[in-house]
């Protein structure tokens, strides 16, 4: 996997624990290990992607490949999402997420320690939506989308999601995927691809 140097400044540490804003855990706190890496997607960043999924969201497969905080699933089945594979590499990341969706009643969610691009090119499962949102300079967005590609992990019409640093979103998609939305804040740019 290539490393990139870090471009802009550092991204301010993440919080303690970050609020499901909507659907049926809305409030509901989730607990977030500070870890190196770790950057939950902001508030602000998760209402607009879930304005954009609004119409899909209810009854979807969701895959959340760097989970971290696990944000971006725990918010998709608390808006209807009908399962969430939530895939770290850290033991003790996936252990407080497990923790957290078995506190939550959460049998919908799978947790798994693993490496997310070797999941895709072993998993037999498919899904509508997919959340890419790495660390920050630690992988190729291209390789990524690439490998996802020449997986069988999507359905018709999955959507894909990416967060990046400002001026790091691919602008070259595998063949027939198009951005559907992109947007920014602050030092992340953000967008939705459509498969």
């Amino acid at each position: 996997m290539k490393h990139f140097p870090q471009t802009v400044n550092k991204i301010k540490s993440a919080p303690q624990q970050i609020k499901i804003i909507a659907g049926q855990w809305r409030g509901t706190n989730l607990k977030v290990l500070l870890k190196e890496g770790v950057r939950p997607t902001s508030n602000r960043i998760r209402e607009t992607l879930f304005n954009w999924l609004q119409v899909s969201i209810e009854g979807s497969d969701c895959l959340d490949m760097f989970a971290g905080s696990g944000a971006l699933g725990f918010e998709a089945v608390s808006r209807g999402a009908s399962s969430a594979v939530i895939i770290d590499t850290d033991p003790a990341i996936i252990k407080l997420l497990t923790e957290q969706s078995q506190r939550l009643q959460a049998n919908n969610i799978k947790t798994i320690c693993a490496d997310s691009l070797q999941y895709i090119e072993q998993t037999q499962n498919q899904f509508d939506t997919i959340f890419i949102d790495p660390p920050f300079a630690q992988y190729d967005l291209v390789e990524i989308l690439n490998k996802i590609s020449r997986s069988g992990i999507l359905k018709d019409n999955t959507a894909i999601y990416v967060e990046a640093q400002v001026g790091n979103l691919p602008l070259n998609l595998p063949q027939s995927w198009l951005w559907k939305r992109q947007s920014k804040a602050g030092d992340v740019e953000y967008g939705l691809i459509e498969t």
